[in-house]
């Protein structure tokens, strides 16, 4: 019998990657988006199949879309142009939309994982960063409405885990990036590889020397679903090892894109991590798992997708 699996954020980068894979395993997925930062563009293509639904709605309200077997919570803006812009809406949909997915999971007996993220490490102090480390993150700072939404989230997922004997699961994900990331959201690789793309001066902020590990989503989502069906309820790290300085992530993407740009060096923003590299030992010892797909061969994976969001505009 096929499992009925609910993915909010359906809309969003990774949660239509999800359900693409969900699909493929025999799932009847139901996606929830209120379309705030999501982009029905990126479920076009699932129109015409009859085990996929979209229901826009606000997580942030509570909510019944029927019985299910299995929710993924990706719901939350997450870029910081859209996290930035949308402060008090990242808080509330890391606080009242946790807490209303649990309460479902809780209702229909479901299992459950919970899209976390390496901002709860802040700016590290730790490095590389293990799952047991704390983290040092500002709560007042421009960053916080995103880092604190969700660090509440995992103390949420967590206490439904301990107090109601909810099944959870809490993946922190590290820099993704990939097809159906969108082309404006002032992320790394998509900022980079669109300035590229259009000739235009590739903007890095301070020296470039910060560092970023960058995991190719198809990676990603395999590490997110064998931790979905796994015996962990703790958080554990998914994301790519290989460490990156920002200035060697720019002359990749003019490698792979052969473009002549030059580099444009900017002000660093306030509290933007130094440091960011995934110690991913928990999740090659519990889940076998570990990416595949080197940055340079991501990159030209992904260089279609960005060719046609530039032509487009």
């Amino acid at each position: 019998m096929s499992r009925s699996t609910l993915v909010t954020g359906a809309a969003g980068f990774l949660g239509s990657h999800l359900c693409d894979a969900l699909l493929s395993e025999g799932d009847n997925v139901v996606g929830v988006d209120n379309l705030s930062t999501g982009n029905l563009a990126n479920l076009s293509h699932l129109s015409r199949d009859s085990r996929f639904s979209l229901v826009e709605l606000d997580i942030c309200k509570p909510f019944d879309t029927g019985k299910v077997d299995y929710i993924f919570n990706f719901a939350s803006p997450a870029s910081p142009i859209d996290y930035s812009r949308l402060g008090v809406e990242t808080l509330l949909v890391g606080s009242a939309g946790t807490i209303n997915t649990l309460d479902l999971a809780r209702k229909y007996g479901a299992g459950y994982l919970h899209a976390s993220t390496s901002e709860c490490y802040g700016d590290p102090e730790v490095h590389p960063q293990v799952e047991t480390y704390w983290g040092k993150v500002n709560p007042i700072g421009p960053r916080s409405v995103y880092d604190e939404a969700k660090r509440f989230s995992e103390a949420a997922v967590m206490a439904y885990h301990r107090y109601y004997g909810v099944d959870t699961h809490l993946v922190r994900i590290f820099n993704t990036y990939g097809p159906r990331l969108q082309a404006n959201d002032g992320r790394v690789i998509s900022n980079l590889i669109v300035q590229a793309l259009r000739g235009e001066p590739l903007t890095i902020y301070g020296d470039g020397s910060q560092t970023r590990s960058f995991c190719y989503v198809a990676d990603l989502i395999e590490g997110i679903l064998l931790l979905s069906r796994s015996d962990e309820h703790l958080p554990v790290n998914i994301g790519n090892p290989v460490e990156w300085t920002i200035l060697e992530c720019a002359r990749e993407i003019l490698a792979v894109t052969g473009s002549k740009s030059e580099i444009l060096f900017q002000d660093l923003p306030q509290d933007d991590p130094t440091r960011r590299r995934p110690d991913i030992t928990r999740a090659r010892t519990l889940l076998n798992w570990e990416p595949k797909i080197s940055l340079r061969q991501g990159l030209e994976r992904s260089l279609e997708y960005f060719r046609a969001c530039v032509s487009s505009r």
